[in-house]
C-alpha cells in the first residue's frame, strides 16, 4: 500500500503497518491497529500498548486488515 493510499483509507481502519527501526538497531516492526492520522509525511496507528507515528518514507509495507475475533467466553468450571 502506497502512502496515498494510506491516506485516501477512512481514519479508523484497522491496519498493520511494517516499519524500519532506526537508532543503532536494523530491521524493521509492526504497528497493528486504528489508522488515526495520515497526514502528509507519516501516519498515526493507535494500537494497544499507545499510538504510534510512522512515517512514510519508512514504511516497507502496508495493509488493512479485519476486525479482531471475538473473545470466547471461558469454560465454566
Amino acid at each position: 500500500m502506497t502512502p496515498a493510499e494510506l491516506r485516501a483509507l477512512p481514519l479508523g481502519t484497522r491496519v498493520v503497518v511494517r516499519y524500519r527501526l532506526h537508532g543503532g538497531t536494523h530491521g524493521a516492526t509492526d504497528a497493528l491497529g486504528q489508522l488515526v492520522r495520515a497526514g502528509p509525511t507519516e501516519c498515526t496507528v493507535a494500537t494497544r500498548r499507545g499510538q504510534v507515528v510512522v512515517a512514510f518514507a519508512d514504511i516497507v509495507a502496508a495493509k488493512t486488515v479485519p476486525p479482531p475475533p471475538e473473545r470466547r467466553p471461558r469454560p465454566h468450571a
